[in-house]
């Protein structure tokens, strides 16, 4: 009976003991408040509208120029030697016309197992009024920030490859000459490294297909302060991205791809404090950044639930006839605690000789999105100083 009775307190305590801990938690907000934020958020902006189209899928896909925002690794196993591509992003069009992303990109083969890429993004906010305490005017400016990249890619084996990229990020948010503030342009200095695996499948009644897969891990970097004095400092948005993609050849003609991305912010998720700022759930998130690279994992203060939610997806499918003409849709899926964005896009492509010719149109499900009703573009082009590869190479698409 003692051993019983033992038990019995041992086991009411546990529960009393978990009751008082979850009753301290607020209820779980249903209008986004528990979205992690950091700052140069123009960094997770897709530069293409290739992957535009395809639901903001790119771990896996087919390489192409703008293989160093999915993933770097691919431009180990693109088809064509030389290439660049030149993209522009319209932002928050439906309210402004003066926002937006534009970007360049450009790779080089060296040899069949290596390769190299570079790329800039710019990124402008418009023109906007500045005003003093007094609501003087001090004129009128262009805040904008930028990053600069640069990527080494290589073949370990036919089927494996790797890629390390180096990146400069710099962002003036207020590019206003004030005497009495203590306010500069933010930089930092950022890596990525990335893995992707390309096999070739011989399948009965087709010309063959090919499964692949890619991670990446990108905006490994200092946080960013826009004071020099002050000690706070901001994230940047270091990314977690994985998936996996099939591509099947029905005939010689015609081309099926269909991939899947998982993206989770490797940065700390904010804890849930009481009114006098103690945390009472989840990890103090003023860390090192590469303790919050591993905190992300195991912090969120709801639980797995909420680690589960800072997960979005993507899927994607893509049509080539001929390697002339595509056509592509996706679906993007974002928890409605961690920002609520969900959409459809859909897209098409042209290849001609050199030139290649892509198309995005973003319909939101049940939110408003910046790109909404807008439609974007890529500009590509491509160059090959020697005779095509085996089929056995992954297609430029």
């Amino acid at each position: 009976m003692l051993k019983i009775n033992n038990r019995l307190v041992l086991t009411l305590g546990f529960l009393i003991l978990v009751s008082r801990l979850f009753a301290q938690l607020p209820p779980e907000p249903a209008d986004g408040s528990r979205v992690i934020s950091t700052a140069v958020p123009f960094l997770l902006i897709a530069p293409d509208a290739r992957a535009g189209g395809m639901g903001d899928v790119g771990a896996a896909t087919t390489p192409d120029e703008y293989s160093m925002y999915w993933n770097p690794a691919k431009y180990a196993f693109c088809e064509k030697t030389l290439g660049f591509g030149i993209g522009y992003v319209p932002w928050l069009r439906g309210l402004v016309n003066d926002i937006g992303l534009a970007s360049v990109y450009g790779y080089g083969k060296i040899g069949d197992k290596q390769a190299v890429a570079v790329s800039l993004r710019f990124f402008s906010m418009g023109s906007v009024t500045f005003t003093n305490d007094i609501g003087q005017e001090l004129g009128s400016v262009k805040p904008n920030e930028w990053t600069i990249d640069a990527t080494y890619a290589r073949k370990f084996s036919r089927e494996f490859s790797g890629a390390v990229a180096g990146r400069f990020i710099y962002s003036n948010l207020i590019p206003v000459n004030y005497t009495s503030y203590d306010v500069r342009p933010g930089t930092s200095v950022a890596a990525d490294v990335a893995i992707y695996y390309h096999h070739v499948m011989e399948i009965k009644g087709t010309s063959g297909g090919s499964i692949n897969f890619g991670l990446d891990i990108s905006n490994i970097g200092a946080k960013i302060s826009y004071s020099s004095t002050s000690v706070i400092k901001d994230f940047i948005p270091t990314n977690l991205r994985i998936g996996p993609s099939f591509t099947l050849d029905v005939d010689d003609y015609n081309r099926l791809s269909f991939a899947i991305d998982f993206n989770k912010l490797l940065v700390p998720t904010p804890p849930v404090k009481d009114s006098a700022g103690n945390i009472i759930a989840g990890k103090d998130n003023n860390v090192s950044p590469i303790t919050g690279i591993y905190q992300s994992f195991y912090d969120a203060p709801y639980g797995f639930k909420e680690e589960l939610q800072e997960i979005t997806v993507s899927v994607a499918a893509e049509y080539w006839y001929n390697k002339l003409f595509s056509l592509r849709a996706g679906y993007f899926y974002e928890s409605k605690y961690k920002g609520d964005r969900q959409y459809f896009t859909v897209g098409a492509g042209l290849r001609y000789n050199v030139f290649g010719l892509d198309f995005s149109y973003l319909i939101p499900v049940h939110q408003n999105n910046p790109l909404q009703n807008t439609l974007q573009f890529t500009l590509l082009f491509n160059f090959d100083t020697h005779k095509k590869n085996s089929k056995e190479a992954a297609p430029e698409n």
